[in-house]
């Protein structure tokens, strides 16, 4: 008895160890993703870091949060089938860009459907695939709605959307945490799932504080020649100039 209580100690404790590799290539993913575009400065990893903590907070499983916090570093990793004449353009896309860029979720979800740890339902190649549903039906790639979007993917969708309203981009200035949210909560029902967004208002300062301490994280981790370019917390009006039935992402 004491001899398979070991094995499984020890099997369970590589099955750990496997785990914590894969979420730190994960991450390393996430970053070279990420490191493709000055203006997506640590998008991913504060994707992870807030989806994990609105899980959590959601009373999700341990191996559940694991799965969602690795899709959030992985959400946006079939940006790299992207173009860059896409991907780095300076202002909104156009008809034929918005066709390009609607197909990252889909080549992301290709990419990693091979490992077998980040398959099956709810899994994260299917976060990775719905992250641009809306709770509406009106999002991308196949216009699911509310029940049919996986957890997963609401909870990263809005971790998502927090993290691009914090930045700078080419045709609009990043805005505050207080406004982020607030048109986060705007778009409750219709672009979020209204229970996550909840989840979000009640643990605002548990999401400030991960976002503030990552960020200062990734400050002092990086070289004089390489700074900052996030635009985090950046004061004044937001200038969303998106339309209402396209999502505030990309």
């Amino acid at each position: 008895m004491k001899r398979n209580q070991k094995k499984r100690m020890r099997n369970r404790g590589e099955s750990l160890d496997s785990f914590t590799s894969l979420h730190h290539l994960a991450e390393a993913l996430g970053n070279a993703v990420d490191a493709r575009d000055s203006q997506l400065y640590r998008h991913s990893r504060d994707v992870a870091e807030v989806s994990c903590v609105l899980a959590h907070a959601m009373g999700f499983s341990r191996e559940e949060i694991d799965v969602i916090h690795i899709a959030g570093h992985l959400h946006d990793i079939g940006k790299i089938g992207i173009p860059d004449v896409v991907l780095k353009k300076k202002g909104p896309l156009d008809a034929d860009e918005w066709r390009w860029m609607r197909l990252h979720p889909g080549i992301g979800a290709e990419i990693v459907r091979p490992v077998p740890a980040l398959n099956g339902p709810g899994g994260v190649a299917d976060i990775i695939l719905r992250h641009h549903e809306r709770f509406d039906g009106k999002g991308y790639p196949d216009g699911l709605g509310d029940d049919q979007i996986p957890r997963g993917a609401r909870i990263v969708a809005v971790a998502d959307t927090l993290s691009a309203l914090l930045r700078n981009r080419s045709y609009r200035a990043g805005c505050s945490f207080d406004l982020a949210c607030a048109e986060i909560r705007r778009c409750s029902g219709s672009q979020f799932d209204p229970v996550v967004v909840k989840v979000l208002e009640k643990n605002r300062k548990k999401v400030a504080g991960c976002l503030d301490a990552a960020e200062e994280l990734a400050v002092s981790a990086c070289s004089p020649y390489e700074p900052p370019s996030h635009g985090l917390f950046v004061p004044g009006e937001m200038l969303l100039q998106e339309s209402a039935s396209l999502p505030h992402v990309l």
